[in-house]
């Protein structure tokens, strides 16, 4: 039924500020653009992050960060945290020992958007089951 992630959208009041963050933070600049809208492709399985112009937000949308945090894969929580940081996110929840081989973390991006990152063991077998980890 659900056969993978496709896209994670984040919202924006300065879209063009956010797709300038978000370049520098994956050192890659948007593969596709519409007006109001900038999608990356990133990491292993080539997953979208969109960034969209808050003002396409549906009614009644949140302003500021809250439900699902959405945990993108990392080699090292403590490191990709500090970057967020210095970078202007703020804390939303330090790293975490979550059990042997998963360790997450979270920020709340200058947008307002809640970013999670996590290392992730499970990830790590299933890239080397795929075959992906030799791409």
């Amino acid at each position: 039924m659900l056969r993978g992630l496709t896209t994670v959208s984040f919202w924006a009041d300065d879209l063009h500020a956010a797709k300038r963050w978000y370049s520098e933070l994956l050192g890659v600049e948007a593969y596709f653009e519409r007006p109001g809208y900038a999608e990356f492709r990133l990491g292993d399985y080539q997953h979208e992050l969109g960034l969209i112009d808050r003002r396409y937000a549906p009614a009644g949308a949140a302003a500021g960060p809250g439900g699902a945090v959405v945990y993108w894969h990392v080699d090292d929580v403590r490191a990709v945290f500090e970057k967020l940081l210095a970078m202007g996110a703020k804390e939303y929840e330090g790293p975490v020992e979550r059990g042997p081989g998963f360790v997450t973390a979270s920020v709340v991006d200058p947008f307002g958007n809640v970013l999670g990152i996590m290392y992730n063991a499970h990830y790590l077998e299933i890239l080397g089951e795929t075959g992906a980890a030799d791409a």
